[in-house]
């Protein structure tokens, strides 16, 4: 079974200060201290999952396909590091638009990950920077570890057991 770090996208991998969403390349910064520190957790055998709300998309203010040109800059960068995503998930959906199960705080998305990788729910963790990434990782039955936006993911490593 894989042990795996679940990772928010914006305020965990990419730094979105100023800006609300997301959704052009030339916007996506990576945080100080991201592939330092993910690749410490590669070292001692973690495996990486992005899940991340991209309300924007139901909202008509950017599209998939600029979501998938922003990840195929952060796979590109993630891979000059020698570092892979077994998947990157992610909620077109927006609550004010339209219900979903996809959506955080829900744990589908996790759930999903869990099932299709075969991922050791008391190994794993949840990285994000808001309450309700930390609630879709306790439904998902995932120990939740809550950091700032754009903080230094090397200062919460000392929370991750790395068994």
């Amino acid at each position: 079974m894989k042990k795996v770090i679940f990772l928010d996208r914006d305020g965990v991998i990419n730094n979105d200060t100023g800006h609300y969403y997301i959704y052009k390349p030339a916007d996506f910064v990576l945080n100080d201290g991201l592939i330092a520190g993910l690749l410490q957790l590669k070292n001692v055998g973690y495996e990486f999952v992005i899940i991340s709300n991209q309300g924007g998309i139901a909202r008509g203010t950017y599209s998939k396909q600029e979501v998938e040109l922003v990840h195929d800059k952060l796979l590109k960068e993630f891979a000059r590091h020698h570092l892979s995503v077994l998947e990157i998930y992610y909620c077109p959906h927006h609550s004010e638009i339209e219900k979903c199960l996809c959506r955080k705080p829900e744990s589908l998305l996790i759930e999903k990950a869990i099932a299709r990788f075969t991922i050791d729910t008391k190994k794993s963790y949840f990285i994000g920077d808001s309450e309700k990434d930390m609630q879709a990782a306790i439904k998902a039955g995932i120990q939740g570890i809550s950091i700032k936006s754009n903080q230094n993911i090397q200062t919460i490593l000392f929370q991750i057991n790395n068994d």
